[in-house]
């Protein structure tokens, strides 16, 4: 955020009742719902003993010996992707940008779905590529495999070390365990079933974890409505967070108005205007394009899932049946985390407590009002020029230094000491404390001195760092009674170990076949790639909890993963883009070209940074051209410049270079020399991809217009 201003402040609207639900604090489970829990844990890791007899070959472990049905894929490729990303972040995303989150499915995923149904699939299932990397030194050359392989290799460790984190997180703030140990249980659970039944125990256990979704969300949904006066209730209370979002700490310069948390297209005129801020071109180019079909279709976290069906046709089956539940899922995912931000909307009320997660802090009413009043008559100087107007970067500078110094300002004033004799200062939401002074100083609190200090001391107790990823916790610990609350946890459980054992089979695939047998032991036997294969395992679960420990320093994982994708997939995109539908893009053209494109994903990282975020390997902006709103918003247009750099650069390499490839060595890799797939005799017509893909866009058109 650039500066702070917001005029008026703090209209009061909405009647919703919230209870202290900030502090997630530990609680103690029944032993109820522990035995849910050893439950699953002990059926999950009896599915891959189960399966070890069958693993015979290597082609079994990694691909399932392709005998699959098309429900079972479809349902494992839907919840591949229904691990900690999309449970936890898609349920902080929806708190912290309202229905803008559904984007990520209506725009961001099915079009993306139905396009790799009816034109990708066949080259990934017909070339008999036993991964996306391999299918790129079909299409091209062993250097463009290889650069792919190792870029894919680090998103899956990354993908899983995001899933350790939510995992672990959850349980260090449910149930105190700590964060570390939980991280190592975990993954010697998923080490366990995968290490023994491989993708084929993968698989199945996504399956089981799919239905447990279902039944362990649905309760906390519903619940969730009933007390805030189901839709029309949870209109009023998104209506409120829209008109004061400013108060919430949930945007920077001004209130985005009434319909912000409630529609997914008005709000899309410019990037101020809305909460993730983009406008409608980063969204549908960087999200819409770049992004969903980069993840979709070149992910081979999710591809995988449909080359274990067992033909043709159940592969491109596959991503059809997946995406019919990826419609339905913001009412699972998406709705808690407007439940939740329409419950903390009541700490705009003069004794109204707060409700997400990180937002309590809890020492200002220890310190008092007597300790904090100089810091606001002092802030005061500093908030005129916070709020100045600024019409040159250097005008900009000063405005952040002038909020900068607020904000150290109370840090050192509710700075308290631990046991270590360390001054330990709160962490705080910048915006919102820049707004409680501004409108204590300004005189919007009440004429009565007793009064503004009041509810300056109320607003500045709910004025932390919110941390988005637990508030699916806070949400479960307000509904969920025993029974209920071990199913809900189990299906948590088995999301998180979800996305570790999808990324983890998925890098120990890339690295047998595509990095270990070509560069390191060619025409080895095939129960020596077997073996490699489960140390690969092994590794990719150790790599993960390093990664693990970086995702922690995100309050969103949603944002971290964006980021991961925006470097891997975006450019990635744009080759296989060029590969399968042209004929005349050469392997030069694609190595460098993918390159080009992920070095450009660097460049725009260390030259960006978002809000009042300081330069770090992490966050970027070592050199800052351009500071974003949010931190989604620079993932799209980092994706948008990834894209746009590899697309072209590849282009204009192949022209300059020549192809080695002939048109018989390209068919079954490029579109236009390929025979078009036969319809099967038993089809019926509406299950034909091109038909039902239809019909889903069709669904999806629908659902953007009535959430205009």
């Amino acid at each position: 955020m650039t500066s702070i201003c917001s005029l008026p402040l703090f209209a009061v609207a909405g009647d919703l009742s919230a209870s202290a639900g900030a502090s997630a604090a530990t609680f103690s489970l029944h032993p109820i719902d522990y035995s849910i829990m050893v439950i699953y844990c002990l059926f999950v890791v009896g599915i891959g003993f189960a399966l070890k007899k069958q693993m015979k070959s290597s082609n079994d472990f990694f691909l399932s010996g392709r005998s699959i049905p098309a429900w079972v894929t479809g349902l494992a490729f839907i919840s591949a992707n229904l691990g900690a990303l999309e449970v936890m972040g898609m349920t902080a995303s929806g708190a912290k940008y309202g229905m803008l989150t559904t984007h990520f499915y209506w725009i961001g995923a099915v079009i993306a779905m139905v396009f790799l149904a009816i034109f990708m699939m066949p080259f990934y299932y017909g070339s008999k590529a036993r991964s996306a990397p391999e299918y790129l030194k079909l299409r091209f050359d062993e250097k463009t495999r290889a650069l792919n392989s190792m870029t894919f290799a680090v998103m899956t460790v990354m993908g899983s070390g995001i899933s350790m984190h939510a995992l672990a997180s959850l349980l260090e703030t449910l149930m105190g365990w700590d964060y570390t140990l939980s991280l190592i249980g975990s993954s010697v659970i998923v080490l366990a079933y995968v290490l023994k039944g491989g993708l084929t125990s993968a698989i199945y256990t996504e399956v089981l974890q799919f239905f447990l979704i279902v039944f362990g969300f649905a309760p906390v949904v519903i619940l969730g409505l009933k007390e805030i006066g189901w839709i029309d209730g949870l209109k009023l209370g998104l209506h409120t967070v829209g008109e004061n979002s400013d108060k919430l700490g949930l945007s920077s310069l001004k209130p985005l108005g009434t319909d912000a948390w409630t529609s997914i297209w008005s709000n899309m005129g410019g990037a101020s205007q809305n909460a993730m801020g983009i406008d409608w071109f980063g969204m549908v180019f960087g999200l819409g394009f770049v992004l969903s079909f980069g993840y979709w279709c070149t992910n081979f976290l999710v591809v995988q899932r449909a080359m274990a069906a067992n033909s043709m046709s159940a592969a491109r089956r596959t991503p059809l049946i997946a995406a019919v539940p990826k419609i339905i899922f913001p009412v699972l995912v998406i709705a808690p985390g407007l439940i939740a931000i329409s419950l903390h909307s009541n700490v705009l009320k003069p004794e109204g407590k707060g409700f997400l997660p990180g937002s309590e802090v809890a020492q200002v009413r220890t310190v008092g009002w007597d300790k904090l009043e100089p810091a606001f008559v002092d802030s005061k100087p500093l908030m005129d020029a916070a709020v100045a107007k600024a019409s040159t970067s250097e005008a900009m500078v000063a405005k952040r230094e002038a909020s900068r110094k607020v904000i150290d300002r109370f840090k050192t004033a509710l700075a308290t000491t631990n046991k270590d004799g360390k001054t330990v200062e709160p962490k705080l939401n910048e915006t919102a404390v820049l707004n409680v002074v501004y409108a204590y100083n300004t005189g919007q609190l009440g004429a009565d001195p007793a009064q503004a200090s009041a509810i300056a001391i109320n607003r500045l107790n709910w004025s932390g760092e919110v941390d988005y990823n637990n508030v699916i916790t806070v949400l479960l610990k307000r509904y969920c009674p025993v029974g209920l609350l071990g199913l809900a946890l189990t299906a948590l459980l088995a999301s998180f170990m979800s996305g570790m054992a999808g990324n983890v089979t998925a890098f120990n695939t890339v690295w047998t076949y595509d990095i270990y047998q070509p560069y390191f032991a060619p025409n080895k036997s095939d129960a020596h790639y077997m073996k490699v294969g489960r140390l690969a395992t092994v590794a990719g679960i150790i790599i993960s909890i390093g990664c693990a420990f970086v995702a922690k320093q995100f309050n969103n994982i949603m944002d971290v993963a964006q980021l991961v994708f925006g470097f891997v997939n975006a450019p990635l995109f744009a080759t296989f883009l060029w590969g399968m539908f042209s004929k005349r893009v050469t392997g030069h053209g694609a190595f460098w070209g993918l390159l080009i494109g992920t070095t450009t994903s660097a460049l725009f990282h260390l030259t960006t940074i978002t809000g009042t975020e300081s330069a770090s390997f992490i966050k970027g902006g070592f050199v800052e051209l351009y500071r974003f709103q949010s931190d989604m918003a620079k993932n799209f247009w980092l994706a948008i410049f990834a894209f746009t750099a590899a697309f072209v650069s590849t282009y204009v390499i192949s022209l300059a270079t020549k192809q080695k490839k002939t048109d018989a060595e390209l068919v079954g890799l490029v579109y236009s020399l390929t025979p078009k797939q036969p319809v099967e005799a038993n089809e019926a017509w509406f299950m034909r991809p091109a038909v039902a893909g239809s019909m889903l866009l069709l669904v999806t058109l629908i659902l953007n217009i009535l959430f205009w």
